[in-house]
């Protein structure tokens, strides 16, 4: 058994981890430029034994809070495991990208109350919801929008003002004038019109 714990960063840890050497942070591909991980003995929760402490540090994501205060934030984790700091850095990540999916799945689209006391009916719900959050996932794609959670996706586009219109014997959608997203609307909209129609059975 081997573990990989993300751990809080408390200000001791901060500081030591701001007075690594620029030269101890190779840099790893990234959603932005600028990431890299470092790595350094810890002995976490007053104990005697020492662990690897593997630490990401990224540039604040465009408009955030955090780009107005910090010039990087860190996410650190304590592990047991062997092999390359860069490898086992990624593996954690891709850990956490499991969970937010999971949690997505949960809280975005209804995954956490199943609607039944069968088996049959609660894995085509699974089934169902699975379904749904991985066209969200495509159409967000589309949209150019990056990583967006379902209750996001449903907030701007799917839940929105609108008002059916006639006009010329056609059916019109007409949406808020000033709405935000309607670029990243429309492009996606333009990506599924041009979609190939499916073959015929």
């Amino acid at each position: 058994m081997r573990f990989s714990i993300t751990l809080p960063l408390h200000r001791s840890l901060q500081a030591r981890i701001a007075a690594l050497p620029e030269q101890v942070w190779p840099p790893i591909p990234y959603v932005f430029a600028g990431a890299a991980v470092a790595e350094f003995p810890y002995t976490p929760f007053g104990g005697k034994q020492s662990f690897r402490l593997i630490v990401r540090w990224v540039p604040p994501s465009p408009g955030s809070q955090l780009a107005l205060f910090t010039t990087y934030a860190y996410h650190a984790f304590v592990t047991d495991r062997r092999g390359d700091t860069l490898t086992l850095e990624a593996d954690h990540r891709r850990h956490a990208e499991i969970e937010n999916v999971i949690r997505d799945l949960k809280f975005g689209v209804g995954l956490n109350h199943l609607p039944s006391g069968k088996f049959g009916a609660n894995a085509a719900w699974l089934s169902l919801q699975v379904m749904a959050h991985n066209l969200g996932r495509w159409v967000t794609r589309m949209m150019g929008q990056g990583r967006l959670t379902t209750e996001t996706l449903r907030k701007r586009f799917l839940s929105l003002p609108g008002r059916i219109t006639r006009r010329a014997r056609r059916l019109l959608l007409a949406l808020p004038a000033a709405w935000p997203w309607q670029e990243s609307f429309l492009r996606a909209l333009s990506a599924l019109r041009a979609l190939p129609p499916p073959l015929p059975a």
